[in-house]
Formats: structure tokens, C-alpha cells, sequence
């Protein structure tokens, strides 16, 4: 596979990523190398990553404990002072392995430290490797808010190896799917259309999808690098997806979800809340609701759950002026932005998701 050109950085795939990184290294005289990893991709990554990484550079691993529960303030601070003790210096490289959680968390403190070292990601979740590994986005959570500390800081390049998908557990694939149906949703009726007929699919027919996956964020993000028009519409099924994830983080007698399970459903409502006010049509609607129930199943939600659930909507970071935005559909492959929905709306959206 070709490697894709982001903004000043590129995307490698597959056996190509190694022979990318031995360039780089042997081209950057960095300092040290410090691998982040967390205690499960220290497990299962980390010992094929080193056994293809050559270099003379010193390597020193830190892991994090694994989980979205973990990806706060608190993580990072420790990550910082390990760096100190172990001297890392303005030359030193940042490589994160692992989900989302250890490249956001990675890239922001490779961004912070000492006004910014050099990283690159390794993302080995397919929602890390579809979602994280285009834009430079980096950051941690508030407490159970989603993303809310951060910078926009490019890596030096994403290392995109699809062999770390076998250490992957179904739950994790699921999520990682939620994306790759968002961009079909938000820019591509026939790359859905490919989504949603999975079944006798092999590993190169899905090499193929993530690489249309990467490509399709790319050209989003290249178009609007700062989140000012265009790339919100990846926001999509998130604006409640977010609500409702940080939503089951807290009550500890919900079932806690995924992103990628969380921002299902968010789609399903907002293709609901598109339909009754953008006209989005009724079969695609039936037909994407269907689709994603029979892919993740269905939580139940009380009527008790929707006005905490959208209060916490209140924090989404693409609000503006006191106004709760939501990406909505027209169709399939044509978004629209900056929408305002009632809460009566979005009630009856849930609803529609329950029955």
C-alpha cells in the first residue's frame, strides 16, 4: 500500500512502516527513544515492535495502566516525571503503542514536554488506526469528560500495522468498525455500502477498508486542519455518542461502553434527529438503525438517564456561544453543521432507539 501524505507528515502501512522508521531514525540522531505502552500492549505489541526496531539510539519503555479511565492529568504527570528521571532531553523521540488512549495521552505529553519532543504513533487498535492516526490531535480527559485538555500537534509519522489487529478482541474490532461506518455516513454512500457487507470479508478486504477509512479522514482534515468548517462533520454520532459514554463511566451500575460502542449509538439518534429535521430519509434511517443493532446489539436507556445524558452535552468542544452543535445528515455522504436541536427532539430519539 501506498503511504498517505497528511498535513507535513505521512502514513506508513504494513511492512513498508518499518523501513520508513529505520529511515527516519538513522536520519534524526535522536537523543533516546522512549516506547509508551500500556500493560496490555506491553504484553502483546511491544515484543514484535522490538524485534523489527533497529537502532543504536538508547530505547527506555514506560507503561500506563490500560483504559479510558486512565487517560487523565494524573497518567500524564507520572509520564513526565519518569521522562525526568530518566533525562530525556529536548532530542529525544516519543513512540506510543497502542489504542487511542496511549496515542492521544502519548502525543500530548511528547507535546507538552519541554515545549514539545518529537513522537510518533504506533496506533494497534482499528479505532486508533482509522480515527487517531490522521489530524495531530492529542489530549487527555477531565474527570469523565471526554478530551477536554489537549493540543493540535502533528507526529512525525504514523506507523500503521495491521498484524496487531490479531492481538485484538471482538469488543475492541466493533469499536474500532463504529468509525469506518462514520465516514461512510459523513462522505461516502458506496464505502457504507462495503461497511455493511462484512461477512465474507478477509484480512486484505479490511486492509483495503482501513486504508479508504484513513484516506477519507484525510481529506477532511487536509481541508480544514483547525476544525474551523469542514471537519466537524467527523464529529458526527458524537455530540450524544461523548454524553453517553461519559454518561455509563459514572454510574457504576451501568455497563460502561467503548467509544466506538457509544458512538454507534450515537449515530442511530442522530440519523433519527436528521431525519425529522433535515428530511434525512426514512428508509436509511430504518436501514442504519438495523445495521447497527445488529452489529452491536441494544442498551437499554430509563427515561431517568436522558436529562443527565444531555447535560453532559453541554461540555462537547465543538459547542459555541452557549449553543449545543450537532453534525446532522441530509443523506448518506452529505452533512450538515452547526445544527441546534430541541431536547424534546432528542428525547423522542431515544425513544426511537429503545423501541
Amino acid at each position: 500500500m501506498n503511504s498517505i501524505q497528511a498535513a507535513n507528515y505521512f502514513v506508513h502501512f504494513n511492512s513498508n512502516c518499518y523501513t520508513k522508521l529505520h529511515e527516519h531514525l538513522q536520519d534524526s540522531n535522536y537523543s533516546k527513544i522512549f516506547i509508551l505502552v500500556d500493560v496490555h500492549t506491553h504484553e502483546y505489541c511491544l515484543p514484535n515492535f522490538l524485534a523489527v526496531l533497529a537502532t543504536e539510539t538508547p530505547i527506555e519503555v514506560i507503561q500506563i495502566e490500560a483504559g479510558e479511565i486512565h487517560k487523565n492529568i494524573e497518567t500524564c504527570t507520572g509520564v513526565w516525571n519518569v521522562l525526568s528521571e530518566l533525562n530525556a532531553d529536548r532530542k529525544s523521540l516519543m513512540i506510543n503503542v497502542g489504542g487511542g488512549v496511549v496515542t492521544d495521552l502519548g502525543g500530548f505529553v511528547a507535546s507538552t514536554f519541554k515545549r514539545g519532543i518529537s513522537y510518533i504513533n504506533v496506533p494497534t487498535s482499528l479505532l486508533a488506526m482509522v480515527d487517531a492516526s490522521v489530524g495531530g490531535k492529542t489530549g487527555v480527559d477531565l474527570g469523565t469528560l471526554k478530551n477536554q485538555i489537549g493540543v493540535i500537534n502533528i507526529p512525525e509519522m504514523v506507523l500503521i500495522d495491521t498484524a496487531f489487529l490479531n492481538t485484538l478482541p471482538a469488543n475492541q474490532m466493533r469499536s474500532g468498525l463504529a468509525e469506518m461506518l462514520k465516514h461512510g455516513l459523513i462522505y461516502d454512500e458506496a464505502y457504507w455500502q462495503k461497511m455493511i457487507n462484512l461477512s465474507n470479508f478477509t484480512i486484505e478486504d479490511l486492509d483495503i477498508l482501513i486504508y479508504e477509512s484513513v484516506q477519507i479522514k484525510n481529506k477532511v482534515v487536509t481541508e480544514d486542519p483547525t476544525e474551523k468548517g469542514l471537519r466537524k462533520i467527523l464529529n458526527f454520532g458524537h455530540t450524544l455518542g461523548h454524553a453517553i459514554e461519559s454518561y455509563l463511566l459514572t454510574h457504576d451500575a451501568k455497563e460502561a461502553l467503548l467509544h466506538g460502542e457509544a458512538i454507534a449509538i450515537g449515530m442511530i439518534l442522530a440519523c433519527y434527529i436528521s431525519n425529522k429535521q433535515e428530511q434525512f430519509p426514512i428508509e436509511k434511517l430504518t436501514n442504519i438503525k438495523k445495521v447497527i443493532l445488529d452489529m452491536y446489539g441494544k442498551v437499554h436507556f430509563d427515561d431517568s438517564d436522558y436529562e443527565s445524558i444531555i447535560d453532559l452535552m453541554k461540555y462537547d468542544k465543538k459547542n459555541s456561544h452557549g449553543n449545543i452543535n450537532f453534525v446532522l445528515l441530509n443523506d448518506i455522504g452529505t452533512p450538515v453543521l452547526d445544527r441546534i436541536v430541541p431536547n424534546a427532539t432528542i428525547i423522542d430519539a431515544f425513544n426511537f432507539y429503545n423501541s
